[in-house]
């Protein structure tokens, strides 16, 4: 069985069936028969909607819409994909990302420039277009009807300039993407949650991270979902975790900006560390081993966007 979390406040979270178990999820909102899903991993992701449709009793044609946080894709690949199986459904993404959804062939050479062709192929295979007339674009202050609740749009920069996080007032949470960080459940210690930053390129933007999650917990939220990886609980102690973590790594960034060709080695080097630091300090156990395994392709795109935004800062 692939993961399943119902947290019995019409949000349910389940396994994108994306690399690994319980690295990215696909948010599950339901209410009065309707549903929206929340990112799409890749085309893998789809026996797991049906399978997750079918264990709330619903069809295909109850999917009003699938949102996008934004279309790095382990959060979008999947997306022509799911659409095609829901005749009904809109797709609701933010404005700079739209035309690459119903034409996707720049997203896909620039992602193939970052990963390589064969990886692309491998975890992605094909990313099917979607026709423009069933996009949405997710403007800063949309509001879409989803059964009795209201979900409202908000554009949030710093991981990328085409993000946006979904207020969902009646649960009192959001739908954070990539943009309130990574929290994968492997590193939960007595109930106790760890978080990161994801700084990964080529949009990565410091000042306007700090900004967007500041903004965040001015709606109060109690709960957040990641798609890295679902609950998140106590939204206040986590984002000050995450600007100090987040402030670190820039730190080291500019440490190492004068270290010529060594500059990326030695940039995720200290990540690495540092990371190692924190997570043994939060009470992790797991061997260095392990904790290298679930991380390395953070790392590896943490350097990325680090090293990126050193080279395009003002």
């Amino acid at each position: 069985m692939f993961d399943w979390r119902d947290y019995g406040n019409g949000i349910i979270a389940f396994d994108a069936g994306y690399v690994r178990p319980i690295l990215a999820a696909i948010h599950m909102v339901v209410d009065d028969g309707r549903v929206a899903l929340i990112d799409t991993g890749s085309n893998d992701s789809l026996p797991n909607v049906r399978e997750a449709l079918n264990k709330v009793g619903l069809g295909r044609d109850a999917v009003d819409y699938v949102i996008l946080t934004h279309i790095h894709l382990d959060h979008a690949g999947g997306a022509g994909t799911l659409m095609r199986e829901f005749p009904n459904a809109k797709l609701v993404v933010h404005p700079r990302g739209s035309r690459h959804m119903a034409e996707p062939s720049k997203l896909v050479a620039g992602v193939t420039a970052v990963y390589g062709e064969e990886y692309v192929e491998k975890v992605y295979g094909d990313i099917l277009p979607i026709p423009a007339e069933r996009i949405i674009d997710a403007d800063e202050g949309l509001t879409l009807q989803l059964g009795r609740r209201q979900l409202l749009i908000i554009d949030t920069p710093g991981h990328a300039k085409h993000h946006v996080c979904i207020v969902d007032r009646q649960a009192e949470a959001i739908f954070t993407g990539d943009m309130f960080g990574l929290s994968y459940r492997e590193f939960d210690v007595a109930g106790r949650q760890f978080i990161l930053p994801t700084t990964t390129p080529t949009q990565f933007d410091p000042a306007a991270m700090h900004a967007s999650i500041d903004r965040l917990l001015g709606y109060r939220p109690r709960l957040m979902y990641l798609t890295h990886y679902a609950q998140l609980t106590d939204p206040a102690a986590q984002a000050a975790e995450l600007h100090r973590r987040l402030d670190a790594h820039v730190a080291i960034a500019e440490a190492h900006a004068g270290d010529g060709e060594n500059r990326h080695e030695a940039t995720k080097q200290a990540l690495t560390d540092y990371l190692l630091g924190e997570l043994r300090s939060h009470g992790c156990t797991l061997p260095e081993a392990a904790i290298l395994d679930i991380l390395a392709t953070d790392l590896e795109l943490n350097t990325q966007g680090l090293t990126w935004w050193l080279d395009h800062r003002e």
